[in-house]
């Protein structure tokens, strides 16, 4: 008379754990192997077919098959204290950990191999204490925090336009992109295929810069442009014209710009003085990630500008003025979604950082 069959009765979630381990990319292969002996035997499978099903021992299928039965999901993991145990002291953990913020003088930063010399361990080591302790050296996030005695105020006006744009009023983000340098490689590079990348040369000829003026408009996505030799306060108002005549006339407009001295000109304000239907909207200084036209600016540059090669500053701005009429085409808006509320707490934790003047959080 033959053995009966032994049998597992599986909940609904532990037969769904056991379905993503053997189905996961990251699993680890002992892992999948004990999830498909659990999924096998509680379909009925005998000891003997599934270790021949799978390419195993029938010892290993027993196994896996009791630990299960005794402990549930929690008996198919590895068990504490096995493999290698850690090699190195304490205290040389400790110091690679430490030290990694204190650079040696003349340097700015350890490296794995200075710091493996240093300490006297392999790079391999460092690199693994650092990940663990999530310590990156080689990487530095920039900052910096406006001094603008009025920043409150300026930051609740441009996010209040972002978040509920006035009636029968468009909003449009405007800056100057200047420097817009004409570049030439001195060789012909190779397109991208398959099997290899796009390459050019290291070195170029320059041909002289535009200045590109862009008006975003913040409710459709759309871009006016302008393209000048320099970028005065005369060829800001030649901008501002065009676009007080590419706009419905009946419609008042809020231009958010920067602080820069052109858009403050007197000759600028007095124009304005004329023409009551702009009202601009000014960002706290040091604070161009407010205005949303930077977002296109970078765009631009990565798609259009940084990795052409352009043989004058005329063949230069019609490749932006196509960029940029194809754009608006089919226009992408950006949104602004961060809450306002969030950003000074963040703005004023690295004040207090700073030992400055905290920013009121309440609005």
């Amino acid at each position: 008379m033959s053995r009966p069959i032994m049998q597992i009765m599986l909940t609904s979630e532990e037969r769904s754990t056991l379905t993503q381990r053997i189905r996961g990319r990251k699993t680890a292969e002992r892992d999948r192997l004990r999830a498909q002996i659990v999924l096998l035997r509680a379909n009925g499978m005998k000891q003997q077919d599934v270790a021949e099903r799978i390419g195993t021992s029938q010892v290993t299928v027993s196994k896996w098959t009791r630990r299960f039965l005794d402990l549930r999901l929690p008996g198919l993991d590895e068990a504490p204290g096995r493999g290698r145990k850690p090699s190195l002291p304490d205290e040389t953990v400790s110091a690679v950990i430490t030290r990694a913020t204190q650079p040696p003088a003349g340097r700015t930063r350890w490296s794995v191999r200075s710091m493996a010399r240093e300490v006297g361990i392999s790079r391999h080591s460092v690199h693994q204490i650092w990940q663990r302790n999530e310590i990156k050296p080689h990487r530095t996030k920039t900052f910096k925090v406006s001094n603008d005695p009025r920043f409150e105020e300026k930051f609740w006006d441009i996010i209040g336009l972002y978040l509920d744009p006035p009636e029968k009023a468009l909003v449009f983000c405007c800056d100057e992109k200047s420097q817009c340098q004409a570049l030439e490689r001195t060789q012909p590079g190779l397109p991208l295929g398959i099997g290899h990348i796009q390459t050019r040369t290291h070195d170029y000829i320059r041909h002289g810069t535009t200045t590109l003026f862009a008006a975003l408009d913040y409710i459709e996505g759309s871009v006016l442009k302008r393209t000048e030799d320099r970028h005065t306060h005369v060829e800001w108002l030649r901008f501002l014209k065009q676009i007080d005549r590419e706009t419905p006339a009946e419609m008042s407009l809020h231009l958010i710009v920067d602080n820069y001295s052109t858009h403050k000109h007197e000759k600028v304000k007095a124009w304005l003085k004329k023409h009551p239907r702009i009202h601009m909207h000014f960002t706290p200084t040091s604070s161009s990630w407010l205005n949303l036209v930077e977002r296109f600016f970078a765009e631009i540059t990565r798609d259009c500008i940084r990795n052409g090669s352009f043989e004058s500053v005329r063949q230069l701005e019609e490749s932006i003025h196509e960029y940029i009429d194809g754009r608006n085409e089919s226009p992408r808006p950006y949104r602004w979604v961060a809450e306002g509320q969030s950003i000074l707490e963040k703005i004023n934790r690295a004040r207090k950082k700073l030992n400055k003047p905290i920013y009121k959080t309440g609005h």
